[in-house]
C-alpha cells in the first residue's frame, strides 16, 4: 500500500514524459516505447496508458492487439541460432545470458513491465481470460498465451499466495465474490450462504494473492461431519441438526471452486486441500478421514459415446456405471478422462464409494444421472498415491471401487450384444 502511495505521489509531482490518456500515438507504438524505456515513472505511465486503452477495446480491437503482441513481439529465429552458436563456441555467463535473452519473446518482458504499473496484476489476469477465449478461433495465439501462463506460473506460486478463512463474519465483498464464484453448487442467496459458513460444523477457506487482496482464487467449502455423507442434499438441507465441530469425525470437501478464468491450468488445488486438511488436523485432533463429495461431470456424455441408452440408466447400476467410469475411461493422454477425477488422483486422493442419487439438480441428473463420489485423501498415502499416478497413471481405488467398476463393465457389455 505505502509503495503504491509513494509511486503514485511521483507520478503527479514529477510527470516524466511518458503517455498520457490523450497520447496520440497508437498502441502498438506505446509498447514499443514501453520495451524501450529504462525510466521507471514514464515506464509506468506508459503502461497505465496501454491498460486504460485495452480496458476500452472491444473485442476486435483486443484480438488485434494480441496479434501484435504475438508477431511483433515474437522471438528472432536467427537471433537464437546466432546466440547459440556463441555459446557452444565459447560457454560462459555472457554468451549464456545473450541466448537466455534472445530465446525469450520480447511480449514477455512487456507482461511484466505492465505488471509494474500499481494494481496491474488483477487486469493482466482478467486480460489472458479474454485471449483465452479468443485463441480458440485464432491457434496463432497460443504462443502469447503460454507466454502468459508461464509468467503466471511463477507470480503465483504457492509462496505468495495467502490461505485465509471465510466466516459469515468476513467483509460483505468477499462473501459477494464467494456467492459469484461459487461453480460446484450454486448458493442461491445470502440466507444459503449463511447456512454454509455460520454454523459451527462448517468451513470455508480461500487462497489469495497479495496482488489481488479482495480477489479469491480458489476457495473450498468444508463441511464437518460424522461419518462420510452419500448425498448433497443432506450435506446442504436447509433444516439439517448442525452438530459441534469437536464432535466431527470428517472433514468433507464438498465444493472446489477457481475464481479467476484468466488463471486456468495455475494449479492452486493441490496445494489448497493439503494445506486445510493439516490446519484442520491441527485444529481438530478428532478428525480421521478426510474425504471429498464430488460430482463426475463427464460421465453421461462418455454414456453416450458408448451408445449406451440413458433411459437403460437405473437406480440399480447407476452406481457401477460410474465406478467403471472412473476407474476405466480414458482420455487420449491416457488419463482419466473425468476432469475431477484427474484432479483428485493427481493429488494423491483415492477413489472410495460412489453413491446414486445423491444429487438430484438438474446439473446432477445431467452430468452423471444423479452420482457422486468421495475421494479419500489419506494422508499417510497422499504422496505415495501422488508419484504412482503422476509416474504410471495407476488409480488408486477401493476395493469396493473395484468390484463396482467389474460390474459396470459387466452392465456395458451386456448392452452392446443386445
Amino acid at each position: 500500500m505505502l509503495a503504491d502511495l509513494l509511486s503514485t505521489v511521483f507520478e503527479r509531482r514529477l510527470r516524466l514524459p511518458g503517455a498520457t490518456a490523450d497520447d496520440p500515438r497508437s498502441t502498438e507504438t506505446l509498447a514499443a516505447a514501453l520495451i524501450g524505456t529504462d525510466g521507471e515513472i514514464s515506464g509506468q505511465q506508459l503502461g497505465r496508458t496501454i491498460l486504460d486503452r485495452y480496458s476500452k477495446m472491444d473485442s476486435t480491437g483486443k484480438h488485434a492487439f494480441f496479434s501484435h503482441l504475438a508477431n511483433a513481439m515474437d522471438v528472432d529465429p536467427d537471433r537464437i541460432r546466432s546466440a547459440l552458436n556463441a555459446w557452444e563456441q565459447k560457454p560462459g555467463g555472457e554468451t549464456y545470458k545473450m541466448f537466455t535473452r534472445a530465446a525469450e519473446p520480447a511480449r514477455q518482458e512487456f507482461i511484466r513491465r505492465l505488471n509494474r504499473v500499481p494494481q496491474a496484476t488483477g487486469q493482466l489476469v482478467a486480460m489472458r481470460a479474454d485471449l483465452l477465449q479468443l485463441t480458440g478461433s485464432d491457434p496463432a495465439l497460443a504462443a502469447l498465451d503460454f507466454d502468459f501462463q508461464h509468467l503466471f506460473s511463477s507470480w503465483f506460486n504457492r509462496g505468495f499466495l495467502v490461505l485465509r478463512p471465510i466466516s459469515w463474519e468476513s467483509p460483505a465483498h468477499i462473501l459477494d465474490r464467494i456467492i459469484a464464484y461459487e461453480a460446484v453448487h450454486a448458493i442461491d442467496s445470502w440466507d444459503d450462504l449463511r447456512r454454509r459458513l455460520e454454523p459451527a460444523d462448517r468451513r470455508c477457506f480461500a487462497f489469495f494473492h497479495p496482488a489481488m487482496a479482495d480477489e479469491p482464487l480458489i476457495f473450498v467449502e468444508v463441511a464437518l461431519t460424522q461419518g462420510i455423507p452419500s448425498s448433497v442434499q443432506d450435506l446442504l438441507s436447509e433444516d439439517r441438526d448442525a452438530i459441534a465441530a469437536e464432535d466431527a469425525d470428517t472433514a468433507v470437501f464438498y465444493s472446489i471452486s477457481n475464481c479467476q478464468a484468466g488463471l486456468a491450468n495455475i494449479s492452486f488445488g493441490n496445494s489448497l486441500i493439503k494445506q486445510v486438511a493439516t490446519d484442520l488436523s491441527l485444529e481438530l485432533p478428532s478428525l480421521k478421514q478426510y474425504v471429498t463429495l464430488s460430482p463426475i461431470p463427464g460421465m453421461n456424455s462418455w454414456l453416450d459415446e458408448q451408445r449406451f441408452p440413458q433411459s437403460r440408466i437405473t437406480a440399480e447400476n447407476a452406481a457401477t456405471l460410474a465406478a467403471y467410469y472412473l476407474t476405466e475411461a480414458k482420455n487420449a493422454k491416457g488419463r482419466p478422462r473425468d476432469p475431477v477425477a484427474r484432479f483428485h488422483l493427481g493429488n494423491g486422493a483415492m477413489i472410495h464409494r460412489v453413491h446414486a442419487g445423491a444429487d438430484l439438480s438438474a446439473k446432477g441428473l445431467g452430468q452423471s444421472h444423479g452420482v457422486m463420489v468421495n475421494y479419500l485423501y489419506d494422508l499417510a498415502k497422499v504422496a505415495q498415491n501422488h508419484e504412482s499416478f503422476a509416474n504410471s497413471g495407476r488409480v488408486a481405488a477401493s476395493a469396493e471401487i473395484r468390484s463396482a467398476s467389474a460390474l459396470g463393465k459387466k452392465v456395458i457389455l451386456e448392452e452392446a450384444v443386445s
